[in-house]
């Protein structure tokens, strides 16, 4: 049984719905990060970073989205998440969700979480002015260079996927309009017609 330790609305969302479409045993443990739960002791020994997401497997403790999708991918033998007999497509899906990962990511946290960069007030303000700038300059580019085909690797539904659709959940809140990328609209759309996707956010509301 694998174990996931996620929150409402975080880049967790996507291992947990990827787990939904696996066919794997597993449970999900809501953390409310408003509350500090990241932060306790009991959580610190699961993943001392304090962040989510973590997965427990019978072979120890992982953290990373990239990492933990793609041991989902490896795990899930009812449906194929991943190119696995394809090198270089499956690097190419690990290059995409190292893009998610490294600078998407990084780009929205700027504005929720630039304290961590920073001290000083203005530094802190400058980068949280930056946010909307700079995750339509992201979603630019996946708009025009990435999105080829009805999913985010082309034909095939792969664990980029719903690592795309959870990142793609926050460009309201960053005063980016979807509407602006067609490509990546419609794919937030049949994401959302999904019974994994629906399970997932279904269980984020509790």
């Amino acid at each position: 049984m694998l174990t996931l330790y996620t929150a409402p609305g975080s880049c967790g969302r996507a291992s947990h719905i990827a787990l939904e479409e696996s066919g794997l045993p597993f449970e999900v443990r809501l953390l409310d990060l408003s509350a500090g739960d990241q932060r306790r002791p009991d959580y610190i020994r699961i993943n001392p970073k304090g962040r989510v997401p973590a997965l427990i497997t019978a072979s120890g403790v992982l953290t990373e989205s990239p990492a933990i999708l793609s041991y989902i991918a490896s795990m899930a033998t009812a449906v194929q998440l991943a190119p696995c007999d394809d090198p270089f497509a499956l690097a190419a899906l690990h290059a995409f969700n190292a893009y998610l990962a490294s600078t998407v990511h990084v780009a929205h946290a700027h504005g929720r979480r630039a304290s961590r960069w920073a001290d000083a007030p203005d530094a802190i303000a400058a980068m949280q002015a930056k946010v909307a700038e700079n995750m339509r300059a992201c979603f630019l580019l996946i708009e025009e260079e990435y999105l080829r085909g009805e999913w985010a690797m082309g034909s095939a539904y792969t664990i980029a996927d719903p690592y795309l659709f959870t990142m793609t959940g926050w460009l309201q809140g960053d005063g980016v309009d979807l509407a602006d990328f067609p490509k990546v609209a419609d794919h937030y759309g049949r994401m959302l017609e999904r019974p994994a996707v629906r399970r997932a956010l279904a269980a984020e509301k509790g």
